[in-house]
């Protein structure tokens, strides 16, 4: 997935575009900043330096072709984040009895993508809370 929000977001990143662009993102719901704000407070320990912009953080109307809960996010002010992935935070939960996994990650300093996957089965389609993740370590 993290391909198609880098491809989407660049396709339209010129400097003229950006505010058109951000008008096009949503704020995200209180549950996707709580999941994000967890995942940032138990992920890597570098992630909490991540933890102030959280509250700047807008999901992209980028979506997964497969239909899975995947978000990207832009950081208010900031063109989309360049294509790369540093991992924030990883963790397993369980979806209807199969093994699945969600991890955080940023590129080049900005936090910029929620990415979910099934590992016994298809991707989730709806994104874990908190009390539903384990740690992959």
């Amino acid at each position: 997935m993290q391909k198609e929000c880098h491809a989407a977001q660049r396709k339209n990143s010129g400097r003229g575009i950006l505010k058109t662009r951000q008008r096009m993102n949503r704020p995200l719901s209180a549950s996707e900043m709580s999941l994000v704000r967890w995942m940032l407070e138990n992920g890597v320990p570098e992630a909490s330096a991540f933890l102030p912009q959280v509250e700047h953080l807008q999901v992209t109307p980028s979506r997964c072709p497969c239909g899975c809960a995947t978000l990207c996010f832009q950081l208010i002010g900031h063109d989309p984040a360049p294509p790369g992935v540093g991992i924030l935070g990883d963790f397993f939960f369980d979806d209807a009895g199969l093994v699945a996994g969600v991890f955080l990650y940023q590129s080049e300093g900005l936090v910029s993508g929620l990415e979910v996957y099934g590992l016994e089965g298809e991707a989730p389609r709806h994104l874990p809370s908190e009390s539903m993740l384990r740690s992959i370590a």
